[in-house]
């Protein structure tokens, strides 16, 4: 019975890893598949028969998408980093007696310098508008005017409210028109 080419990828370590490695950099089935010289059915095929292949891009796709998540988390809340910095330091010598400076020495030294990165409002704002979409999605201010006290309100709306907020004016207009040209046509 001949081999088939699904052989190669789920015998072959190199090949899994190379797997593996392609779900971390979150190329997508169809780039996979075209990595592998198949059609993206036939990875879904396979993945369903050979769990080797499953495995290999699911835990790898899971693994960067945690990876990413917690990285974004910390951009959010802020962090401290130990940063590996060389110092100079300089060692002088006194006379015990006199007090007098007999000597200077300088060397380099290495030590860890911890920083504090603050929280990123991008990412902060990405995390939120993400994760409790209906307290902070995007909105844009839309200038309406209110026909009774001849002011301008500026309430904000999210895009999908947008259209019909414009609808919503433009029925006002053609009610006022339809009373404007009413009241004359009395008149007359």
């Amino acid at each position: 019975m001949a081999k088939g080419k699904y052989d190669a990828w789920i015998n072959d370590p190199d090949k899994l890893t190379l797997l593996a490695g392609w779900a971390r950099k979150g190329l997508s089935d169809e780039q996979i598949a075209k990595n592998m010289g198949i059609r993206r059915s036939t990875l879904n095929e396979w993945r369903k028969k050979f769990p080797v292949i499953s495995d290999a891009l699911k835990k790898n796709k899971e693994i960067c998408n945690t990876e990413v998540e917690n990285s974004l988390y910390k951009k959010c809340t802020g962090f401290y980093i130990n940063l590996k910095k060389t110092f100079k330091v300089k060692t002088v010598t006194y006379n015990e007696d006199t007090g007098k400076k007999i000597g200077e020495k300088e060397e380099l030294k290495e030590g860890i310098e911890q920083i504090y990165i603050p929280p990123d409002t991008a990412a902060i704002k990405f995390w939120l508008a993400n994760r409790n979409r209906e307290e902070w999605k995007e909105r844009f201010p839309v200038a309406i005017e209110d026909a009774e006290d001849e002011e301008e309100g500026i309430p904000f709306l999210a895009p999908a409210d947008i259209e019909a907020a414009k609808k919503e004016i433009e029925k006002e207009k053609l009610k006022d028109m339809q009373e404007e040209n009413g009241g004359k046509e009395k008149e007359n």
